[in-house]
Order: C-alpha cells, then sequence, then structure tokens
C-alpha cells in the first residue's frame, strides 16, 4: 500500500485521469485511486464472482433450490440487500441427519434415503393430483401475463397428472416451477402495491379538488380507510358500495346543479326582456310627453289643452302600471332564485347528511336495518358461494330500561355507545356489528360455527366486565343477553336472527348475563 497521504493519492488521482484521457467517471476514478494507492481493485458489484458462487451452493432441498434461486434473481439485479437476505436463508435449509442415524451434518435424500432400515413411502398418483390441484388452484392469484410460466405451468400440469411419471424429471420441473413462481409472486405483490397507490392518489385527488363539497370529501376519506391493507373481500366489497353511493350522490347533486344553472339563466333572459320592455316603454313615454308640450305650447285656450292633459294623465298611468308589473316580476324572480339557491344549498347537507347516515347508526356508529341487510345478503352469498358457516348473534343489553330511568336516556345513550365500542374492538374484523333496534344489537360471525360463535359472545361478556362504564364518576358494569344461531341450509337470515332472538330471551328468563345456542 501507498505511503501516500489521502489527500496527495486524489490529486494524482485526477493527474492521472487528464493524462490519460479517460472519461472522469466514478469507476475510472476508483480504479485510479486503488491502483496510485495500491489497494487491490474490487469491482462495485463482483455480479460475475457471486454467480459462480451461487452456482457451487448445493441445492438438494426445496428450501435451498428456493433461496438459489433468489439469490440468482438479486445478483442479476445487483441488490446488496437481497443477496444478503438469501444467503442467510439459506443457511436455515441445511438438512442434517438427527443424531446416531450416520454421520452428523450429512444431508438427507428426500425420496430414497432410509431411515431406520426402512425406505421412505413412494411418491403416489393421488400425492401427484393434488400438488396438481394446488398449482392449478394458485393460478388465478399470479394471472397469466407471463406467457412463458403460463407455458411452463401447463407442461408441470401436465408431468403430474401423467401416470408413471418419471419423478426425477418431475422433480426437476418442480425445482424450475417453484423458482418462476416465486418471482411471479413478487411481480404480482408489487402489481398490488402499485395499484393500491394509484387508488389512493385518485381518492387524495378528488378529496382535494372537492374541499367545498364536504360529503364528498368525508366519503373520500372513508374509501382511503377501506382501501387500506390488509385488504379482504369485505373490504373490498365495502369500497365499490361506497364508490356507487358517490357516483349516485354525484350524479344526482349534478342533475340539480344543472337545473338550478337552467332556471337562473331563463329567469336572466327574462330580467333582460322586461328590461327591455321597460326601455321601449320608457321611450313611447317620453315621446308621448315631447308631443303633448308641443300640443300645450300651441294651445290658445283652455278647452285645447284638456285633451292634452287627458293623454297625458293616461300614458303617466300606464308607465306606472308597467313599472308596477316590471317591479313584480323582477321581485318573483329574485324570490325564485333565492328559493333555488335554498334548495341547493339543502340538498348538499341532505348529501352530507345521508352519506354518513344512510347505512350507519348515527349513536352507536354500527350498521342500521338497511346496512345490516346489505351485509347480511353479502355473507349469505359467500356461504351459498363457499358453503362456509355462518352464525349470527342477537344480543340485548340487561336492565337497559331500569339504567334509562335511573339514570338518564343520556346516559343509556353513553352505555349503548359503550357497548358498540367494546363489541368492536373484540371483534375479528371479518365480523359485522349492526344495531338491530333499541338496546338490541346483531352480529354477523362469518367462516364460524354455533359452538365459536357461543364462544365468541362469552369472551364479549367477559370483555365488559374488565372495561366497566363509567356514568360520571360512578362505574356500571353491563351485561347482556344473546342467543346464537348458525345459519341452517336453505334457511333466510332474518329466519335465522328470528331463531337467536328466542335463543336470547331463553337466555334472559335463565337468569340473563348469559349466551345460549339456538
Amino acid at each position: 500500500m501507498s505511503d501516500k497521504k489521502p489527500f496527495e493519492i486524489a490529486r494524482e488521482t485526477l493527474k492521472q485521469l487528464t493524462a490519460r484521457k479517460l472519461v472522469p467517471t466514478p469507476s475510472n476514478y476508483q480504479t485510479l485511486y486503488n491502483e496510485i494507492a495500491g489497494i487491490p481493485h474490487m469491482p462495485p458489484f463482483p455480479a460475475d464472482t457471486l454467480r459462480d458462487i451461487a452456482k457451487a451452493l448445493p441445492t438438494k432441498t426445496p428450501g435451498q433450490q428456493k433461496q438459489r434461486g433468489l439469490l440468482e434473481y438479486a445478483i442479476d439485479r445487483l441488490n446488496w440487500e437481497g443477496v444478503k437476505t438469501a444467503l442467510v436463508a439459506y443457511g436455515g435449509f441445511v438438512p442434517v441427519t438427527p443424531p446416531g442415524n450416520g454421520t452428523p451434518g450429512v444431508p438427507i435424500s428426500l425420496v430414497d434415503d432410509e431411515v431406520g432400515g426402512a425406505t421412505a413411502p413412494a411418491l403416489t398418483a393421488e400425492f401427484m393430483a393434488q400438488i396438481g390441484r394446488m398449482i392449478e388452484y394458485s393460478q388465478p392469484a399470479l394471472g397469466n401475463d407471463d406467457v412463458r410460466f403460463t407455458e411452463q405451468t401447463e407442461a408441470l400440469l401436465t408431468a403430474l397428472r401423467q401416470p408413471g411419471a418419471d419423478l426425477a424429471n418431475v422433480k426437476q420441473m418442480l425445482v424450475n416451477y417453484s423458482h418462476r413462481l416465486s418471482f411471479a409472486a413478487e411481480d404480482q405483490a408489487e402489481i398490488k402495491d402499485a395499484l393500491l397507490k394509484l387508488l389512493h392518489l385518485v381518492f387524495e385527488n378528488i378529496g382535494d379538488l372537492s374541499l367545498d363539497e364536504q360529503w364528498l370529501k368525508g366519503q373520500m376519506d372513508a374509501l382511503m380507510s377501506a382501501s387500506t391493507p390488509p385488504l379482504t373481500l369485505r373490504r373490498l366489497d365495502d369500497v365499490e358500495r361506497r364508490l356507487k353511493d358517490v357516483i349516485f350522490k354525484q350524479k344526482d347533486a349534478k342533475e340539480r346543479a344543472v337545473q338550478a344553472q337552467n332556471e337562473m339563466r331563463e329567469m336572466l333572459a327574462a330580467f333582460i326582456d322586461r328590461l327591455s320592455q321597460m326601455a321601449s316603454s320608457s321611450g313611447v313615454f317620453y315621446e308621448k310627453l315631447e308631443s303633448s308640450a308641443r300640443l300645450i305650447e300651441q294651445a290658445k285656450t283652455l278647452a285645447e289643452i284638456a285633451p292634452v292633459l287627458k293623454d297625458v294623465v293616461g300614458a303617466t298611468r300606464g308607465m306606472a302600471q308597467d313599472s308596477k308589473q316590471s317591479r313584480d316580476e323582477l321581485h318573483a324572480m329574485r324570490v325564485r332564485a333565492m328559493a333555488t339557491d335554498a334548495e341547493v344549498a339543502k340538498l348538499h347537507q341532505e348529501l352530507d347528511r345521508v352519506s354518513t347516515q344512510a347505512r350507519h347508526d348515527t349513536l352507536t356508529g354500527t350498521l342500521n336495518r338497511k346496512g345490516l341487510d346489505e351485509a347480511m345478503e353479502r355473507e349469505l352469498s359467500t356461504v351459498k358461494r363457499k358453503e362456509t358457516p355462518l352464525c349470527m348473534a342477537l344480543l340485548d343489553i340487561d336492565n337497559f330500561k331500569k339504567l334509562n330511568d335511573t339514570m338518564g336516556h343520556a346516559t343509556g345513550d353513553a352505555a349503548l355507545a359503550h357497548l358498540a365500542t367494546v363489541a368492536r374492538e373484540s371483534m375479528r374484523p371479518q365480523d359485522t356489528l349492526a344495531r338491530y333496534g333499541g338496546e338490541e344489537f346483531v352480529i354477523l360471525m362469518p367462516d364460524t360455527p354455533l359452538d365459536k360463535g357461543i364462544e365468541a359472545m362469552t369472551r364479549l361478556q367477559r370483555e365488559l366486565t374488565k372495561r366497566f362504564f363509567l356514568a360520571g364518576t360512578e362505574k356500571i358494569l353491563i351485561t347482556f343477553s344473546a342467543g346464537v344461531a348458525q345459519l341452517a341450509p336453505q334457511e333466510s337470515g332474518g329466519d335465522a336472527i328470528r331463531r337467536a332472538d328466542q335463543a336470547m330471551y331463553l337466555a334472559k328468563r335463565a337468569g340473563k348475563n348469559r349466551v345460549l345456542g339456538a
């Protein structure tokens, strides 16, 4: 290594760049700097060296094969972080024989090795077919944009379904497919993230452009929240429903605004026409006065003046009537304009109110009956499509009338909101909470059999005992009785809720603060 100081090496490097007529790129500068300093030159990213290392890595397990594929993928993209992650993960896929079974550290074969003297069972046609079904079911999530990947998938499925397939060939095809699959999955994840970002940009843009339309801005904020990961079909359905609301209300508001504009145009045209008539009448009246003045100047007697005065009085009266009529018409136009403006403002207020209250209960923030009906329809559709269990719980606050009578209706309302808050925080994201009426709530629990639904309501009861409701400084324990019903085949949602309602009344009669299944 050179004994020169760094600044001297740097100065000499710049001179050599000029002397050798090299382009002053970072790569050329570093090469000359290392040469002058006596430092071995290392390329910024030793891709070739890393590829040689990747090729030398053994791939005796599926995990090793995948990690080597990811390593090669990171090398191709000059990604040090990806190289590091792949190498670290690769170390976790080095299988060793258990103690006492051969030499420690020797990899175990996945198919043909003998364990304890017994040969591992051969791969059956049913097992191969199951792998094929798994690959086939995963295809909709990966798309068909990559033609090469699609062809590779079809070839692998064909090989897996052939009787007496060559296992070595199938294994190699699975190795190659797993590499390609990891890349396709990463691409789909990136596409999903990019689409979400674009969707959020659209929502933000609409929200920023509608600062004066509070109802529309509120909908955009709700859409932003609903489209935040993790996404589920339920949340996407919610986004779609909210977008339909926005489109419908925006269309209605636009039609009313266009109607108001047309009315304003008509009033303005009538106003201009009336002004023209007034100007014409004023001109005629002025000419009449001029003519009458000349006649009066030429008159010799009072008898000659009288007819002239009569004409003047008549013209003045006619002008006064025209002025009164014009004033009345202009006043009517003004009243109509004010009424139209008030109607448009009322429409926007109504849109703002309906936007937030159409499907939600204003007191508790839960779904109302209309929102519950829509959620029920969505869940029933899912049950028919996937044949999954659906539980419905109907719960009623115990002694709610007594609470209202002793503490007041304001305290009762606060107790309802408290129950709704605790229930929302205790529920799963896929569950739905709705206010059924009064102090009754309904909870829809998809993918839940009856016993699990009863357990969920019992957990909610325990959570309420931990979180007391505060009425001022007084702690009040809120309890509820609940009935839980699992949707039966060919049963409607209303019938299931009625069965849950009957079970809830049985829980009330059994001593309250209980959960019974229907």
